[in-house]
């Protein structure tokens, strides 16, 4: 039997929750979702598309439905309300904000008896789970996480909004002295500056002020005004051809002492070629813990803290502790 998947929008994250279920043989994509008009949305694995007004009569034939929505202001209301009809999952990633989203999404999910998973992805996600576990194993110790090198599609959207900016990439990197110290296990209290840099690889209009563009990057309070930030003015033929990928990754890194003089540092990186691809494959996994957390009659929300990697395999727990414990 297959877990039924439906997708709710289509944009980046979309396409890449549709390639993560082809990857797994216990999933089926039922249907993609749009805002949109369904009939001007064609989808690559030619899933079939229906209007978000399908979703909203609570009647559709899902088991979990993916909102791959934006955090800012999509998700806070598509998840609690969905999670009202289905089991639900997504990647909300505005950290200050988790706690009320989760209530939201915990009180519809429970009264409706569904799973709504919230904020999966790498991070928060896989990063978070990571975070966690250091700071359990080594309770006397720091954590860091590191971004990059990678696209970050959000300061890339933020530079876009500029007037005269037609198109952007927006690259976060490590400062590499900075992760030397913390892999040596020096503990070292860095700012946000010492940290990352940014670099713009920036489109803008023809006869558009360049200056006046790249000092309003560059002070962009809250994206780049507290950061060393490099702005490259090209072509649109050169970001087609050098720029048109989303990879992205980074390293979890924490230090810490078991007694007087004896460290340890603990290190879990990512290399993405596609992040949305990535963030796919993880929340596909964790909506299989969804269905099946709520075949056991479980409901209310969740995070990755609340849910045992078991429930996250296709292979049955003989498997799992012959193959891989």
């Amino acid at each position: 039997m297959s877990i039924k998947i439906g997708i709710l929008g289509y944009g980046n994250l979309g396409r890449g929750v549709e390639a993560a279920v082809k990857k797994n043989d216990d999933m089926e994509l039922v249907a993609v979702y749009t805002r949109r008009a369904p009939e001007t949305l064609t989808v690559a694995s030619g899933a079939a598309v229906k209007s978000v007004s399908d979703l909203e009569t609570g009647n559709e034939d899902i088991d979990v439905l993916v909102i791959c929505g934006g955090s800012a202001t999509d998700l806070p209301e598509m998840t609690p309300k969905f999670a009202a009809m289905y089991n639900v999952i997504d990647s909300f990633d505005t950290h200050a904000n988790i706690p009320t989203h989760f209530a939201n999404v915990d009180a519809a999910a429970k009264a409706a008896g569904k799973i709504g998973i919230i904020s999966c992805g790498w991070d928060p996600g896989m990063f978070s789970v990571n975070r966690l576990y250091s700071t359990c194993i080594l309770p006397d110790g720091k954590d860091y996480t590191f971004w990059g090198k990678g696209v970050s599609q959000g300061h890339s959207d933020a530079v876009r909004r500029i007037e005269g900016v037609v198109d952007c990439r927006q690259y976060t990197i490590p400062v590499p002295a900075a992760l030397d110290k913390v892999r040596s296990g020096a503990d070292p209290d860095l700012t946000t500056r010492e940290k990352h840099t940014r670099e713009c690889f920036v489109v803008a209009e023809e006869g558009a002020d360049l200056a006046r563009i790249e000092n309003d990057i560059k002070t962009m309070p809250n994206y780049f005004a507290d950061y060393d930030t490099t702005v490259h003015f090209i072509s649109a033929e050169e970001m087609a051809r050098d720029h048109s990928g989303l990879p992205h990754g980074g390293s979890v890194i924490y230090s810490g002492t078991t007694s007087e003089g004896t460290k340890h540092v603990i290190e879990y990186s990512l290399k993405l070629d596609s992040n949305p691809e990535f963030t796919g494959s993880v929340i596909m996994a964790y909506a299989r813990a969804a269905y099946r957390l709520n075949c056991e009659g479980q409901s209310g929300a969740k995070t990755v803290f609340d849910i045992a990697p078991a429930y996250l395999s296709a292979k049955s727990g003989d498997e799992l502790r012959a193959h891989y414990l």
